[in-house]
């Protein structure tokens, strides 16, 4: 596993090439970080859940301390740059890192544990309403979530899981 005292940075991805980076960068000996999302898409007729990224471009790379891999991490297939403030790469705030991987399942995906409060706008990630937007009426203590949407013109009352819904931007 990573050492704790190592520090992690940002680097940006090409287009669609999360998973060949992070498969580079490992091949490399480099510990990522790529949290992600369940989500639900639309492929013709059908529903089909998959996994993306949290952050859409980016992954972290965790470096010990003391070394300067950044052209290796640089000319890594599928990286763009490393995310700098002035000329040095930029650490990540570790509280930041660890909050992100506390939140985190076996799989890497991201959890919803914050309770959504009445009437906060949220987006749906999963199901046949993936991307509609509503407000929560409430949530239940089982995880459970009830929005109302407007569909064709009328309130329409919806139960689904708290991790189905995120919060609208």
């Amino acid at each position: 596993m990573r050492n704790n005292a190592s520090p992690w940075y940002l680097a940006q991805l090409k287009p669609n090439c999360s998973a060949i980076a992070e498969r580079n960068l490992a091949r490399q000996g480099f510990v990522t970080f790529l949290p992600l999302e369940r989500t639900t898409v639309r492929k013709g007729k059908q529903l089909a859940n998959s996994k993306r990224p949290y952050f859409p471009g980016y992954i972290f790379v965790s470096v010990e301390r003391g070394s300067a891999p950044w052209r290796a991490i640089r000319s890594t297939q599928g990286i763009t740059r490393i995310i700098s403030f002035g000329a040095e790469p930029t650490p990540v705030p570790p509280k930041i890192v660890s909050g992100l991987q506390q939140a985190c399942d076996a799989e890497c995906c991201i959890v919803s544990r914050s309770d959504l409060a009445a009437g906060a706008r949220v987006r749906i990630k999963q199901g046949p309403f993936t991307n509609f937007i509503g407000r929560v009426e409430h949530s239940t203590p089982e995880q459970r979530v009830w929005i109302l949407l407007d569909v064709m013109g009328r309130a329409t009352r919806v139960l689904l899981q708290r991790g189905d819904v995120r919060l609208a931007r």
